[in-house]
C-alpha cells in the first residue's frame, strides 16, 4: 500500500472524492514553490502533482509551458524538485506526491538511481506522459517494483481496443484527461465525462480522475461527481503566473478543493 492508495481508501471510507492540484516545480523562484507545496495539504488538497521542468513540454499548454520555461530559468533542477518533497516531507507524511513530468531527465539520471532518490525524498507516484505502454519496461515496471505507482493517462480517443494496454501496468489511479488536446484548453463537461469515467470503470477497480479543463469550484464539485475526484493545474499555475501570494494562491486552491469535496 502507498500513500496514494491509503488516500484513495480514507477518502472512500469518508464517502469524500480527491482533489488533486497540480504547481511546477521552481514556479516562480524554488522557495516560493516550496511555500506554496507545504501549504497544499492545509488548503484541502489530497494528492499534490509536482511538475518536473523540461524544455521540451509537448503535452503541455501556454500556461504550463511558461510555468516550466520560469522554473528553468531560476535554476530549478531535478535535484531541487527532490529537495521541494523532502521539504513537504519534513513537516508531512501522509499526502502523496506525485511527479508529473517527460522521461528525458529520467532516462539522464538513470532510472535506478532516480527511482532510489524519488523514493528517498518522500515521491509516491509518477505520471510521465511521453512514455506508451509499450515502453513498461523503461520506467514503469521499475517504479513499480521500487515501491511507486505508475499512473497513466486515459483521454477520449483511449477507445475499447487500446484501454487494456493503457490500464495493464497501471497503479495508484488512472487519470483520464477529459478533453483532447493540451493542457489548460477548453473546459471540462460532466456530461461528456461521465459515461466516459464510466467506461474506464468497468475495466478497473482503481479511481478515476478527471484532469484538463477545470478552473472553478462549480466544475470542481461538477467533474468530481462524476468520477473519483477532480485535478486542477493551469489555473492554479495562471495566478502564479501573474504574481499571486503564496496566501492568494492557496485561498483559491482552497475554494477548489471545498468544490471537489462538495460532491462527496
Amino acid at each position: 500500500m502507498t500513500r496514494i492508495d491509503d488516500t484513495f481508501a480514507r477518502l472512500r471510507a469518508e464517502n469524500r472524492k480527491a482533489f488533486v492540484a497540480y504547481v511546477m516545480s521552481g514556479d516562480p523562484d524554488a522557495e516560493t514553490a516550496a511555500q506554496i507545496v507545504r501549504g497544499l495539504p492545509g488548503a484541502g488538497v489530497d494528492i499534490i502533482e509536482l511538475g518536473l521542468p523540461f524544455t521540451d513540454p509537448m503535452a503541455d499548454g501556454a500556461t504550463i509551458q511558461l510555468a516550466g520555461q520560469r522554473a528553468l530559468e531560476g535554476g530549478m533542477t531535478l535535484d531541487g524538485t527532490l529537495d521541494i518533497v523532502r521539504q513537504l516531507r519534513a513537516e508531512d507524511d501522509t499526502t502523496p506526491v506525485v511527479m508529473m513530468g517527460y522521461y528525458n531527465p529520467i532516462y539522464s539520471r538513470g532510472v535506478d538511481r532516480f527511482l532510489e532518490q524519488a523514493r528517498e525524498a518522500g515521491v509516491d507516484g509518477l505520471i510521465i506522459v511521453d512514455l506508451p505502454p509499450e515502453e513498461d519496461a523503461e520506467l514503469c515496471l521499475p517504479a513499480q517494483a521500487a515501491g511507486l505507482n505508475f499512473i497513466r493517462l486515459a483521454t477520449p480517443t483511449t477507445d475499447d481496443k487500446r484501454l487494456p494496454k493503457v490500464l495493464q501496468n497501471t497503479s495508484g489511479f488512472v487519470y483520464y484527461v477529459s478533453i483532447t488536446g493540451i493542457t489548460g484548453a477548453g473546459s471540462a463537461s460532466a456530461e461528456a465525462v461521465g459515461p466516459e469515467v464510466a467506461r474506464i470503470k468497468r475495466s478497473t477497480d482503481l479511481p478515476v480522475i478527471v484532469g484538463f479543463g477545470i478552473k472553478t469550484p462549480d466544475a470542481a464539485e461538477e467533474i468530481a461527481a462524476v468520477a473519483d475526484g477532480c485535478v486542477v493545474g493551469s489555473a492554479i499555475v495562471e495566478r502564479i503566473g501573474r504574481g499571486d501570494s503564496v496566501t492568494d494562491v492557496l485561498a483559491y486552491v482552497k475554494s477548489l478543493a471545498d468544490g471537489a469535496h462538495r460532491a462527496g
